[in-house]
């Protein structure tokens, strides 16, 4: 991720259409059609809306269209929809048949829009939103930390999360001076803020390899959990053509099994491939794909299989939204329905590689 961070996660603009369109990408439309010479099913072409630009935060994405799962799962291609963007209302309105975002966003568009939206599976389990600090400045290791010091957020859904943070930790708003910033991290490093709300997998990756020693307070291990790069689809696409979203699934299980075995593979392949055009840096794209392993593998993650939602951590998210403004509850958030199904059937697809 490059210093326009994820705001595509707080594009939540109105959703415009009330009736879903027909997602005309699939060239089955409503039903899949059988294969020429055989009974597999073949699905078309979809499209799949990136939450932000092709770098290593989509390294199994890469994999799994480098490595043919998506063709094996019965598509004929998967066009990648770069972000940022307003992803929801992509997915929602058909121009992108499946999209990656997060809880929040999603929760925010289906409360305040009644956007037919659901997250069907999650890459991270744990958010990746980090109150970053420098090691010997503000060194903020605790919420109690945050008393007394100015941070730095950017206008958006990241001031409600924020504020959110506070609330979880009974911290006075008073006490804690927010100041507006952009994505650019140089206020933290020219010491004009002692914190500045991030990405642990991107800003605090550029300053650390600036030579700062930092500090990150992460905001799912301090009372604001919720999943993130989630897959949403619209609840027509999950009745009508639940085999294709199960496909899909298969496909991008297998494509994040090779991402979390090989970090160094997967950041190859956004620099020197899928985004080659962007001059992305290696050691950052490395350093991402190791980094973003322990919010894609957890202890729930291997014991159910990745992507999987436990009912608490769903519960907890949604406690987070609440947190955040977002009344909405778990059952219009979620259907992991036809991922339980998938693994049910496949159940070797829950393996988690050894070593991740």
């Amino acid at each position: 991720m490059n210093t326009g961070t994820h705001s595509r996660r707080r594009r939540l603009a109105a959703v415009s259409a009330v009736g879903i369109l027909a997602l005309t990408s699939c060239s089955g439309g409503d039903e899949s059609e059988a294969a020429e010479g055989g009974g597999e099913e073949s699905y078309g072409d979809i499209s799949l809306a990136l939450s932000w630009i092709e770098n290593a935060e989509f390294a199994g994405e890469f994999f799994a269209k480098e490595n043919g799962y998506y063709e094996e799962a019965g598509f004929d291609s998967v066009e990648f929809i770069p972000g940022p963007g307003p992803i929801e209302n992509m997915v929602a309105s058909g121009e992108a048949s499946i999209g990656t975002s997060n809880a929040v966003a999603t929760g925010q568009v289906i409360a305040e829009e009644d956007a037919p939206l659901k997250i069907v599976g999650a890459k991270y389990q744990r958010n990746p939103f980090t109150i970053l600090s420098l090691a010997d400045g503000g060194d903020i290791a605790t919420p109690e930390d945050l008393v007394g010091k100015t941070i730095g957020v950017q206008a958006g859904g990241n001031e409600a999360l924020f504020e959110a943070l506070l609330e979880a930790n009974d911290i006075d708003p008073e006490e804690v001076e927010m100041v507006p910033v952009e994505y650019d991290p140089a206020p933290l490093v020219d010491g004009e803020v002692d914190g500045f709300f991030a990405f642990v997998t991107n800003e605090s990756l550029t300053v650390e390899l600036m030579g700062n020693e930092v500090t990150n307070l992460m905001l799912s291990e301090n009372g604001l959990p919720f999943v993130a790069e989630a897959f949403i689809t619209t609840e027509e696409m999950i009745e009508e053509d639940p085999e294709l979203i199960k496909s899909f699934l298969e496909a991008e299980i297998q494509g994040w099994k090779d991402a979390v075995s090989d970090p160094e593979e997967g950041a190859r392949l956004a620099v020197e491939q899928y985004g080659e055009h962007l001059d992305l840096e290696m050691e950052k794209e490395v350093r991402q794909a190791e980094v973003q392993v322990d919010l894609v593998v957890t202890d729930e993650v291997r014991e159910n299989g990745l992507f999987t939602i436990s009912e608490n951590l769903q519960s907890e998210s949604v406690e987070s939204l609440e947190r955040a403004g977002v009344d909405v509850t778990a059952e219009e958030l979620f259907d992991l329905s036809l991922l339980e199904e998938l693994l049910e059937e496949n159940p070797e697809l829950a393996e988690i590689p050894d070593g991740a």
